[in-house]
């Protein structure tokens, strides 16, 4: 059987019992608390109007508006480190987003779908696998399935919990990602990799639009209608598109087997790929070209040579589309010495010279007729 709350009831009784004893609980135990004590709904509270938007609405505003939604719970909703998404992502939706708790007791879990956490007001303490640390206003952090980790917030701080399912991410947002430049791959690489935990980080400097997503995302996963998950689907679409356009380059990755942040390294890569060698590489961030050869395969997916490789013929066929460059123009701004030499990589990679590639993908010629 399901019973409702809204947010604001239980964060209210969040907050009083961690002033009353210091100490927090977790959200299935304050349920658990609050169900015996006979304080849940039986019957559902009206939901937000589907009409409803909320722009670059207010904090303050929005959150009332969030203190009003209203949450689903279950008696079977147990204390796991352990989550799977099926507990707790409506079975009707692709990604579901909450206002994180406050004052709640720390407890280190894994799961099974991707979460993202924006820190919109104040900080909050980030605990992952061994590792703590502070996370701050406009600060948004990816987490990779199944790492261990937590979040305790504390005062009026305010950060939104964006749970996304796996195959969600595998099939709407994976067309984003597949662009061919360095932090596309490695945001896939990463995040798609089963084999040991891992989060990425971006600063966000102006929270407006960022905020301005999450805002209308979350409003949609609380409305009713059948357009509301294809709605919020489109919102993080968004969200990454403005990631990866306005701030890859604040981008920081933590690798918990790697124990390093590599982000520096690839992103080093992108910008100098035309004249990069792996020598060079390798002195300029100390490692041993052995060592360095090893991470970028593990990162990437592909070994120097080959990212090099798909790096200059990214931007070479963004140039035999969009540019009336010539040939040798565009060999010498990706790298290569001669446009012969540019001409036989790319021949082998595509399997037709560059001229013949602009041709075949030129645009058609529109022909204008009045009054059709």
């Amino acid at each position: 059987m399901a019973y409702y709350i809204t947010y604001g009831e239980i964060q209210r009784h969040l907050k009083e019992h961690y002033q009353r004893t210091g100490s927090g609980m977790q959200f299935p135990e304050m349920a658990a608390y609050l169900y015996r004590k006979g304080l849940l709904f039986e019957t559902r509270p009206e939901s937000i109007p589907n009409h409803k938007m909320f722009g670059q609405m207010p904090d303050e505003e929005f959150e009332k508006i969030i203190d009003d939604m209203v949450l689903t719970l279950t008696e079977d909703l147990k204390l796991s480190p352990h989550i799977r998404e099926s507990s707790i992502i409506p079975t009707e939706r692709d990604t579901y987003i909450i206002r994180h708790p406050r004052y709640t007791r720390p407890f280190l879990h894994t799961h099974n779908y991707f979460e993202i956490d924006f820190v919109a007001s104040g900080s909050c303490t980030f605990f992952f696998e061994k590792e703590t640390r502070t996370i701050r206003e406009g600060e948004l952090c990816i987490l990779a399935p199944d790492s261990m980790h937590d979040l305790f917030i504390g005062d009026d701080s305010t950060v939104f919990c964006i749970m996304l399912r796996k195959s969600t991410f595998n099939t709407s947002f994976f067309s984003i990602l597949s662009r061919q430049d360095l932090l596309s791959l490695f945001f896939r690489t990463i995040l798609q990799g089963d084999s040991h935990p891992n989060y990425l980080l971006f600063f966000v400097q102006n929270t407006t639009w960022i905020k301005t997503i999450i805002h209308n995302a979350m409003g949609e996963c609380y409305k009713d209608d059948s357009y509301s998950n294809f709605s919020c689907i489109s919102w993080m679409n968004l969200l990454f598109s403005t990631l990866l356009r306005n701030y890859s380059e604040t981008l920081q990755f933590y690798n918990y087997q790697m124990g390093s942040d590599f982000s520096l390294v690839l992103q080093y890569i992108q910008h100098n790929y035309q004249t990069l060698s792996l020598s060079s590489l390798a002195e300029f961030f100390h490692y041993s070209e052995p060592h360095l050869c090893t991470l970028i395969k593990q990162n990437t997916g592909y070994n120097f040579t080959e990212l090099i490789k798909q790096l200059r013929m990214a931007d070479a066929i963004s140039y035999l589309t969009n540019t009336n460059l010539k040939i040798g123009e565009i060999a010498e701004r990706v790298g290569y010495n001669s446009a012969d030499h540019f001409s036989r990589v790319f021949r082998s990679s595509y399997q037709m010279s560059p001229q013949e590639y602009r041709k075949k993908h030129a645009p058609a010629e529109e022909v204008f007729i009045p009054f059709s």
